[in-house]
């Protein structure tokens, strides 16, 4: 830990501001008009971050994110004015990287003994593709219909009615709706299935 403190403090030998400064004019600054400033933070501690990530997350992505996060997370919070010490910049971003680490293990564990308590429970999705619907043939068959059956099914399916507006529409009772439903349903089935013809 401390082979990490001493990377995430020590700052590149070509830096014009050191980094205490940057975090200083970030957090002086109005929120979003240090820019240059955030950017090279950005720049000097995004590569630290991410060797960090490596070690201690093992993949690329998941470095790569840590980096996103723990630069977001400092950002913000030099943007707020609630780091106290910028000379300390580089402690802090390590304790970022640290509190981000710990958490995605924790989910990942509580993932896992989920995945454990109710794998058992889950359904497999089946892989086969969904049976192509023959739009053609579903129209020609709901237009075969008598004409009550199919004004029942227009009314129900395509403008969403329940039985109760089906029946004051139509001036029937709403139990002769449901009936003319099923059986308008069966009919339809029947047609587009090939059993049966009406």
């Amino acid at each position: 830990m401390v082979r990490y403190r001493q990377a995430m403090d020590a700052p590149p030998d070509d830096a014009a501001d050191d980094d205490a400064g940057l975090a200083r004019r970030v957090a002086a600054a109005r929120p979003g008009t240090a820019t240059e400033a955030e950017a090279e933070l950005v720049r000097r501690f995004a590569p630290r971050v991410r060797l960090f990530g490596l070690r201690h997350l093992r993949d690329e992505p998941g470095a790569a994110d840590l980096v996103q996060q723990v630069m977001l997370t400092t950002i913000e919070q030099l943007r707020a004015g609630k780091l106290r010490e910028p000379e300390r910049i580089g402690s802090f971003v390590l304790g970022v990287c640290r509190m981000v680490v710990r958490d995605r293990r924790r989910t990942h564990v509580r993932q896992e003994r989920l995945l454990a308590t109710f794998a058992g429970d889950l359904s497999i999705a089946d892989p086969s593709p969904a049976p192509r619907l023959d739009h053609a043939r579903v129209l020609d068959c709901l237009r075969g219909l008598p004409e009550r059956e199919r004004s029942v099914l227009v009314l129900t399916f395509f403008d969403d009615c329940g039985a109760s507006e089906v029946a004051s529409e139509l001036g029937i009772s709403a139990g002769n709706v449901r009936v003319i439903r099923h059986r308008g349903l069966e009919h339809l089935r029947q047609c587009v299935t090939g059993s049966p013809t009406l």
